[in-house]
């Protein structure tokens, strides 16, 4: 019997996770490439019906390991397609993740953290705080439920997922190693096989752990840069005031040059009216971004109940993006998705206890104004 000892959740498992796992039960290291495809190809969390298993491991894993995904305690679909789920954790903790279908397109939107710990001012989750870093399993597992929804489907006709991006609630890079193991499981073979350019990590920029990130993973990269210089960098993104702009794109450059390809980073910039949308704003950005091999993705600014920011007009942002194109960068805009549910960019929030205060010291600002 395993009494009173914690089992091993097999979902957030890694590859040479999984296989430590296994040799520890003094079992083949192939069984790990097993386990892992009953787990993340065909949906099973229950040992009995991985029938390529002999009866005697599956009554062993059975003993010692689980398979337990995060409980998806909402689900709703936008008018557009976009599908957005909240997912509970623990202690009445969850965190939301979305799906964003584009024609042949399918991105998943995925969460590595209950809330934010940093504070952008511009961001609906950071106003909400903190509470803490989620498992490789609490990341994984958002894909798994989300595959799941959509089988049975044919791997080899159809991929209802086929692009991840950690864009969700929470800085990854403040999470290493849960979403490493996360991401390495997203583009193994006998797992979700993903590709490395079709996986992207996004940060705010956590330039030590961007610059380990480069030795260990060769995943897509995208930079939350929000403004053209470090003045209003500071105020958008605090996190700017220890890891300034330049200090930031040089640990991009660097990056990019431990890629075997030649691949471009995602400059992701938030566009809020008046505040970070002038032309001149645009000429810096071009000016900025020079020597950084890059693509450039613009987002009207989605309204959240506790922000007085306003999304600039349309107008306003084609224009900013005719500087951009004019420089020869391409600037494309994204276009709303599933604001109707609250699942668009920025938007996310989730419900969790907030051990920063953060939410409260808001709420009580507001109030006073």
């Amino acid at each position: 019997m395993n009494s009173g000892v914690e089992k091993v959740n097999l979902l957030g498992l890694s590859r040479a996770r999984m296989e430590a796992f296994f040799e520890s039960l003094g079992e083949k290291r192939f069984r790990a490439s097993q386990v892992i495809q009953w787990i993340h190809q065909r949906g099973v969390d229950n040992f009995d019906e991985m029938t390529n298993v002999s009866k005697v491991l599956r009554e062993k894993l059975a003993e010692v390991a689980e398979i337990r995904a995060p409980e998806v305690v909402y689900h709703n679909i936008s008018q557009d397609g976009t599908r957005k789920w909240v997912m509970q954790m623990s202690a009445g903790n969850s965190v939301e993740t979305v799906l964003i279908p584009d024609g042949q397109r399918a991105t998943l939107c995925v969460s590595s953290q209950i809330g934010c710990s940093l504070d952008c001012t511009f961001c609906s989750t950071g106003k909400r705080g903190f509470n803490r870093n989620l498992s490789a399993a609490e990341i994984i597992g958002q894909v798994w439920v989300a595959m799941k929804s959509f089988m049975p489907y044919d791997r080899n006709k159809e991929r209802p997922i086929t692009n991840v991006v950690m864009m969700g609630m929470g800085e990854p890079l403040l999470n290493f190693d849960n979403v490493v193991d996360a991401m390495s499981l997203m583009m193994d073979d006998w797992a979700y096989s993903i590709s490395k350019r079709r996986v992207t990590l996004s940060t705010a920029g956590v330039v030590p752990a961007l610059d380990r990130l480069g030795d260990i993973t060769d995943v897509s990269l995208a930079i939350s840069l929000h403004a053209p210089n470090d003045e209003l960098r500071d105020t958008l993104v605090p996190l700017n005031r220890k890891y300034p702009i330049a200090e930031l794109l040089a640990a991009t450059r660097r990056y990019l040059d431990k890629l075997a390809d030649k691949r471009k980073v995602t400059i992701e910039y938030t566009l809020i009216d008046g505040v970070n949308d002038k032309p001149e704003h645009a000429r810096q950005l071009v000016k900025l971004l020079r020597n950084v091999p890059c693509k450039i993705n613009l987002i009207p600014f989605n309204p959240f109940a506790e922000s007085t920011f306003q999304r600039p007009s349309m107008e306003r942002v084609r224009a900013f993006q005719a500087i951009l194109s004019h420089a020869g960068y391409v600037g494309t805009i994204r276009t709303p998705r599933g604001d109707d549910i609250d699942a668009a960019c920025g938007q996310l929030v989730g419900q969790f206890e907030d051990r920063t205060r953060r939410s409260q010291k808001y709420i009580a600002v507001q109030q006073v104004g």
